[in-house]
């Protein structure tokens, strides 16, 4: 019974490096030398590198292969098809064994050599450290000024100021980002959908190189996505548990008006022989019936949210510490 828990113990991960891959063939090697350079300089640190394959069309799963060959602490995750860098990265933290995990792209403008920056400022206590890329190599109009304008939108919407929440070079605690699941194109809201938690998040600037070979595979759709996605963090962070009280407050609000509305329609018509066939008795109609359509909305939406922590047994908290006399 001793020898198997040494070696769990041994089996034992310090930091997790989670690279999504997609056609990155021209990159995926010098990727995977640099990566592991920069994790043997940590030599009290024992580290594994996970590669996502996100169902790469190109020579990327034949040089995964041969990584893997010749190095025992390389995991290849191999999609079916291209699920998205959402999916990939949330496969990724749910094969890691590291109590610390990193994150990072596989196109060799994240810079490895700043995974022990990240680690440091963990070691500081945070439970989040994000990378700034603060010189960043892109292109001005298409890429750098989009990305500063979505940031701070981002950061006024969710509350948790960040510089760069585009930089997929971050670190997490592993007890924070095994409690996140992610959607859509959620990977780069992790800060903000862990505040919820209380967790200490901060951010140290990184170096950005240009990207020198493979193509990118960001474009302007992505921008839409990412909106939309912003929208569900909002909720989630502001009425994830109490639904009832954003759809109440339009169903209210929907409810006054056009009772207002239809009182004085009914006035009017009584003392000043108003017609009351016209568009405001309508319009108070209408605002009446979706008034008490966003207040049931609201009720369905309090019994699906009691449903689905309920049957999931998930805390709508979260604990960092028990003190406790014994």
């Amino acid at each position: 019974m001793s020898n198997r828990n040494n070696e769990k113990m041994k089996a034992k991960k310090d930091v997790s490096v989670v690279i999504p891959v997609y056609n990155e063939e021209q990159n995926i090697e010098d990727c995977y030398l640099q990566v592991s350079r920069a994790l043997r300089q940590m030599k009290d640190k024992r580290s594994e590198i996970i590669f996502i394959d996100d169902g790469s069309s190109d020579n990327t799963p034949s040089k995964l292969q041969e990584i893997f060959q010749k190095d025992n602490q390389v995991k290849i995750i191999q999609f079916r098809k291209n699920f998205g860098q959402t999916s990939a990265m949330a496969a990724g933290f749910s094969l890691s064994e590291g109590e610390i995990i990193v994150s990072m792209d596989a196109d060799l403008q994240n810079d490895p050599t700043d995974i022990p920056l990240l680690m440091a400022k963990i070691d500081e206590g945070y439970d989040i450290v994000s990378g700034w890329r603060r010189e960043r190599k892109d292109k001005l109009i298409s890429r750098r000024i989009p990305s500063i304008l979505a940031n701070k939108i981002i950061s006024f919407t969710t509350g948790v100021r960040l510089h760069d929440y585009g930089c997929t070079l971050k670190a997490f605690r592993k007890e924070v980002i095994k409690n996140i699941n992610l959607y859509g194109e959620m990977h780069r809201f992790i800060p903000a959908v862990a505040s919820w938690m209380g967790t200490r998040i901060t951010e140290v600037p990184v170096k950005h190189r240009p990207r020198t070979r493979g193509k990118s595979k960001y474009g302007i759709t992505r921008t839409f996505r990412v909106i939309l996605d912003l929208i569900t963090v909002k909720f989630l962070l502001s009425f994830s548990t109490k639904p009832i009280q954003i759809f109440g407050i339009f169903g209210l609000s929907s409810l006054f008006f056009g009772s207002v509305f239809f009182l004085r329609v009914i006035i009017q018509r009584q003392f000043y022989q108003i017609p009351a066939d016209r568009p405001l008795l309508l319009i108070s109609i209408f605002l009446i019936f979706a008034g008490l359509q966003f207040i049931l909305m609201g009720l369905l939406a309090e019994m699906q949210i009691r449903i689905y922590h309920e049957s999931q047994n998930k805390p709508i908290y979260a604990i960092k510490n028990v003190l406790q006399h014994e």
